[in-house]
């Protein structure tokens, strides 16, 4: 069986990127998420769920929306090892992926079509809906396979309609920056000494 990280490994060369080697590891008994924002070539959205001592990740390019009207693309890429959890920095130019990483929402979620062994099924099935705990995204969302095979898939992440839900929100903007240290993307870039939030874990 191969490792589900092999190919974040060939793409990195750790010798030039500060991102975590990392390795699969026992899953928690209360699931995490990340969302981190990605100024790459492309500004961009990446949403990391925790499953099978992962983290199974999806670019989102237009990024998340608490407004359950506003469907938003979200492409699969590679598995990240946990330790990209709480990573924030600069990829250096020339490496896979340069650009500059914030923690822009972590906390903790639910599988809601079963429990956490479940999700790799209901991923599978290209249907899967779960609850966030996160600083800024909260209640319920959808991951929705629209195209199947190929090089790349796609699916929709949504939010649901229920108590969280934020009709006419603009999230990204009205908070737009680190939910770690509280930086913004210019502030990483610029190398500023990190000051972690009060409270934050």
């Amino acid at each position: 069986m191969s490792d589900p990280l092999k190919d974040y490994w060939d793409k990195r060369d750790f010798n030039q990127t500060p991102e975590p080697v990392g390795e699969t590891q026992a899953s928690t008994k209360k699931p995490v998420f990340v969302i981190q924002k990605h100024d790459a070539r492309n500004l961009h959205y990446d949403l990391r769920l925790e499953h099978g001592g992962v983290l199974k990740s999806w670019a989102v390019p237009k990024g998340p929306s608490m407004d359950p009207m506003v469907k938003r693309l979200a492409v699969p890429t590679e598995d990240h090892p946990m330790g990209y959890l709480d990573f924030e920095g600069v990829i250096p130019k020339g490496n896979y992926g340069a650009g500059t990483v914030i923690v822009w929402d972590i906390g903790l979620y639910r599988n809601l079509k079963g429990d956490d062994a479940d999700l790799g099924r209901n991923l599978d099935e290209g249907h899967a809906t779960i609850w966030l705990e996160g600083a800024k995204l909260r209640g319920g969302f959808a991951l929705i396979r629209t195209k199947r095979g190929g090089k790349r898939p796609q699916w929709l992440f949504f939010k649901m309609k229920d108590e969280q839900a934020l009709p006419g929100s603009e999230i990204l903007t009205e908070r737009p920056n680190s939910v770690k240290t509280g930086r913004s993307l210019k502030e990483v870039e610029e190398q500023e000494e990190p000051a972690d939030i009060e409270g934050f874990q």
